[in-house]
């Protein structure tokens, strides 16, 4: 680097400026400047996986830099859009369950420091056709960790929930103490605090980084731009595999996924919070999933089957007939008073699958000083503050995650396993 290459210290007021919207435009060359002994941090993306991560990190002392190419959870984002379920229900997988009580706990820290609310306690019901270990194990491990997940008979169901049609279901659970974040509100206030804490967001769009022997010592953007640090944590989501072409390649696909809302009736209807839970029908493994009208966004459903794979940068945005002709089927035979209801809104977004639905949070294999985060696979939302900390630990203190979460447990053929 020459002496005469510009740095740049960020400071208060600049962060506070980015906080209230307007872009902190990176310069030349810019250092994530050190406290002292503190490490000096980078970190790429601010969807929900990359701001957590900054977050846990700044709460450990390290100085965080927080980059994105068009700032947190924006439209194009898997981290974008209205509504995310959270809930423990997780079949045998009881390392997701633990997951999402603890992050569940930073959600509602994280509501009370917004002036809308982040969490919606709806409660959330999952239902089944027949026998189905899904169901069985998932109340086994809630009775182990000690949740008050409640299981229901077909006529206890009928009773609760009489907007629901629970024609040909034998069996559910209901989790009272979960329900659905507000997706970009939620991921845009955690960056705010983050930044007025003392942490720096800068726009920033990556270039694939370039080989450095073991350690990389900078990131380029696609203009020239040029951040500095001692570690870097990769966070980009259906971007990695363009960040990472050799590395990720196919281990981490970008799908589309369509959701759509529908207006309730006028009036005291009981598609609101409070009558309607957020739920899951498993259909025979054909998983639909919705929530109750939030914030009068309307009554919400989607098809949680992966769309096609698409390139996040030329995702066309546009829903399709055939998408929204599916889901008025399903929700006619399931929500019959809403029948003929309008449409209130259709988005595309996508999802960023691993093959199996396991998370990524590992060291690169050549570089030691970055670590990769990303494989949210549909959902990972609700568990930004669990892979946040995972990834600031194994950043800082060198503390391996769970095996699963390896880049070695990672393949390039699907075969979904977490739901």
């Amino acid at each position: 680097m020459s002496d005469t290459t510009p740095v740049v210290t960020v400071t208060r007021r600049s962060l506070l400026l980015g906080a209230g919207g307007a872009a902190v435009s990176a310069p030349a060359m810019v250092r994530a400047e050190s406290i002292g002994s503190a490490p000096r941090i980078a970190v790429l993306g601010a969807g929900v996986f990359g701001t957590w991560t900054a977050e846990q990190l700044r709460r450990r002392g390290a100085r965080v830099s927080l980059l994105d190419a068009a700032g947190p959870a924006h439209s194009r984002a898997s981290s974008g859009g209205e509504s995310r379920m959270t809930r423990a229900g997780y079949g045998k997988d009881a390392i997701y369950a633990r997951m999402a009580v603890a992050s569940l706990t930073e959600w509602k820290k994280l509501s009370l420091l917004s002036g809308l609310p982040i969490f919606h306690p709806t409660g959330v019901l999952f239902f089944f056709q027949g026998e189905n270990p899904y169901l069985t194990e998932s109340l086994r491990v809630h009775r182990e960790l000690g949740l008050p997940t409640q299981a229901l008979s077909h006529v206890e169901m009928a009773r609760r929930f009489p907007m629901i049609d629970f024609a040909g279901v034998s069996a559910g659970m209901f989790e009272p103490g979960f329900g659905a974040l507000m997706a970009r509100r939620s991921v845009q206030t955690l960056a705010q605090r983050f930044q007025a804490d003392g942490g720096a967001f800068l726009s920033f769009a990556a270039a694939p980084p370039r080989p450095a022997g073991d350690r990389i010592d900078a990131l380029h953007s696609t203009s020239g731009e040029r951040i500095e640090a001692d570690h870097f944590v990769a966070a980009a989501g259906p971007w990695m595999a363009k960040l990472f072409p050799e590395v990720i390649g196919r281990r981490i696909v970008a799908t589309r996924q369509e959701v759509f809302t529908f207006a309730p009736p006028p009036g005291n209807h009981p598609y609101r919070p409070g009558a309607m839970p957020g739920w899951a029908d498993f259909n025979g493994g054909d998983v639909y999933y919705g929530f109750p009208d939030l914030e009068g966004k309307g009554v919400k459903f989607a098809h949680d089957s992966h769309g096609p794979d698409v390139d996040p940068d030329r995702n066309d945005r546009r829903p399709t007939d055939a998408a929204l002709a599916e889901v008025v089927a399903f929700r006619d035979r399931r929500f019959p008073g809403l029948r003929g209801a309008p449409l209130a809104t259709a988005e595309v977004c996508q999802y960023e699958n691993s093959a199996n639905g396991d998370f990524l949070i590992d060291r690169h294999p050549r570089w030691t000083n970055m670590i990769l985060v990303g494989g949210g696979s549909g959902h990972g939302f609700k568990h930004g503050p669990e892979v946040g900390r995972i990834a600031a630990e194994l950043t800082l203190d060198g503390t391996r995650p769970d095996p699963r979460f390896s880049l070695a447990t990672k393949g390039t053929k699907p075969n979904r396993a977490v739901i």
